[in-house]
């Protein structure tokens, strides 16, 4: 048996022009002069800015990578670290994943109508064609940052009750059991990527053709019954999926 061991890194020793250069990109940081997911200027622009050479520059943004500030990205450049919500196996809400994670979840409803079912709906959700869904559009948040753009629609037969101010900063799978008694316990979940489009875009501040990650669920309640449909865009830089595998003996 190998035994493996990680050594922890000694925090890196700045001179004093590289921790003046660190504290001035710190303070654009901090002032939201560059939010979070942004790209930085490039090297020869932002060495400028804060009067250094490049090189000292680049150590800055070391550190301040390795403070957890900033990320590099081979070919892209530098980004402001931007809140990940990191997905695993066991089945948690948006707002669970995130209060277990010490962020502060959010849900803003963008829009929402009561329509028909599509044929492709009513079959999904083991409907009647044409039976009344509510749809709800809502932007998930993260400290305040927008994270993804979440449509979910709900059969109203399975969710008496249940209205689309009601999800305003809401979990839906805390709101679906507390008012409607439905317990979400499976997901079927695909993620595929795709380029956002110009509406997707303009929610999540980000430039449309931008590569997004699309999760769509049939969510089901305990007896095996659908009880919604979702699909959530996620920003690319704030999104990652976890799962532990196994090979069969």
């Amino acid at each position: 048996m190998t035994e493996h061991a990680t050594a922890t890194a000694a925090p890196r020793r700045l001179g004093p022009t590289a921790s003046r250069a660190r504290d001035a990109v710190r303070e654009l940081v901090e002032t939201g002069v560059f939010e979070p997911g942004q790209k930085l200027p490039g090297e020869r622009e932002l060495a400028e800015r804060v009067s250094v050479s490049r090189v000292v520059l680049r150590e800055a943004l070391a550190s301040l990578e390795e403070d957890g500030l900033l990320e590099s990205s081979p070919w892209r450049g530098w980004f402001v670290t931007a809140p990940h919500m990191a997905e695993r196996v066991t089945l948690q809400s948006f707002t669970e994943m995130a209060l277990a994670r010490g962020l502060r979840p959010g849900a803003h409803v963008h829009r929402s109508e009561v329509r028909p079912a599509t044929l492709g709906e009513a079959t999904s959700l083991a409907l009647a064609p044409a039976s009344p869904l509510l749809e709800v559009h809502r932007v998930r948040t993260l400290d305040e940052v927008a994270i993804c753009y979440d449509v979910s629609v709900i059969p109203l037969q399975r969710a008496p009750g249940l209205e689309a101010p009601m999800l305003e900063d809401a979990s839906l799978y805390g709101t679906l059991e507390a008012v409607c008694g439905l317990r979400v316990v499976r997901s079927d979940y695909t993620v595929r990527a795709e380029a956002a489009d110009a509406d997707i875009a303009g929610a999540l501040g980000i430039a449309p053709g931008a590569p997004v990650l699309v999760g769509e669920e049939i969510a089901s309640e305990l007896g095996g019954t659908p009880v919604l449909l979702g699909r959530v865009t996620y920003r690319h830089d704030a999104y990652e999926f976890q799962a532990t595998l196994y090979r069969p003996s």
